[in-house]
């Protein structure tokens, strides 16, 4: 089956309880204004096969307390996404998070095809002048779902207001010596951090804004 990928990574513990697999998916279609991974929503890179990233991860599989599945739109790709989800219930003992920009009535028909493939799920569209005051939220017109047992026991908790604790990201290293950061930014954070860095000498800038830069030299 195949996948279009953005990128994977372990551990990652901002997007759920314990070290979790992250698996970003490349593609989507709603675009959220503000959104701060502006470089999964192209559909022209990233292909692969669920095989291929089942591969890439099973070393991981034994120690991960769950696993994250974020983009980019994970329902722009429901095929993919449930053989994804159903390799992953039979490979891992850990909770399975989803993320996605679609409502929890738009989603209705794939949910129903995906019964209990996905243990928490966090739906409706990231919007940027929304107060961000929940855990596991970019603004707090999202919702949180717990669909199993599993989802219940590890992520009721998480219904709750942000804490000292989330105010945090993950620094990440690819293998070709990019650095990015994983998590749930608090807002103006990232325009802090990359004030901080210009001042040092350094340079930083979100995808999104690289993207508005695209669009206004294009």
């Amino acid at each position: 089956m195949k996948l279009s990928l953005s990128r994977l990574h372990y551990p990652v513990h901002t997007l759920g309880p314990g070290a979790r697999i992250g698996i970003w998916l490349q593609g989507c279609s709603i675009r959220c204004p503000g959104c701060i991974s502006a470089d999964t929503w192209t559909t022209e890179r990233g292909w692969t096969t669920v095989h291929a990233v089942m591969e890439a991860i099973t070393p991981w599989l034994a120690q991960a307390d769950g696993v994250t599945i974020s983009g980019g739109e994970p329902f722009d790709q429901p095929e993919a996404l449930r053989a994804l989800l159903m390799s992953l219930r039979a490979s891992t003992h850990g909770d399975i998070l989803v993320y996605s920009g679609h409502s929890w009535e738009a989603l209705a028909p794939h949910l129903s095809a995906c019964a209990g493939l996905i243990d928490a799920l966090i739906s409706d569209p990231f919007e940027v002048n929304t107060p961000q005051t929940l855990a596991l939220r970019g603004s707090d017109n999202q919702r949180l779902h717990c669909l199993t047992p599993l989802g219940e026991e590890r992520f009721r908790a998480c219904e709750r207001p942000l804490g000292e604790g989330d105010r945090r990201l993950d620094v990440l290293f690819d293998e070709d010596g990019t650095v990015w950061m994983a998590g749930i930014p608090h807002r103006g954070d990232l325009r802090r951090l990359s004030m901080l860095l210009t001042q040092d000498g350094h340079t930083a800038s979100t995808t999104e804004a690289r993207l508005l830069d695209e669009r206004t030299h294009s």
